[in-house]
């Protein structure tokens, strides 16, 4: 694992929330072709100085660059939320928060 390394972070056109981050300049076609047709199109989001000690909001730069160094990328998905499934058979206000 390197101690820094420039990457790319980018959205996915099929799934929210959904990003990956590869090395600066990575070739999309040389990612996995099963990766690339559950991503959709790649929506260039930022580019960023990874350390192992950076905080992200869902991981941290030491998994992020552990995992380039050995996929050449890092795919963060969705979290899983409460609440997708509302009961519409009762009333609102009985309805959980």
């Amino acid at each position: 694992m390197k101690e820094r390394e420039f990457v790319s972070v980018f959205r996915s056109s099929k799934k929210s929330d959904t990003y990956i981050f590869v090395r600066r300049g990575q070739e999309w076609e040389e990612l996995p072709e099963s990766l690339r047709g559950i991503f959709g199109q790649p929506v260039h989001s930022m580019d960023l100085v990874m350390t192992p000690e950076r905080k992200l909001a869902r991981t941290t730069g030491k998994q992020v660059l552990e995992a380039i160094g050995e996929k050449d990328f890092f795919l963060q998905m969705s979290e899983e939320r409460d609440g997708y499934v509302v009961d519409f058979r009762t009333k609102p206000e009985q309805r959980n928060p």
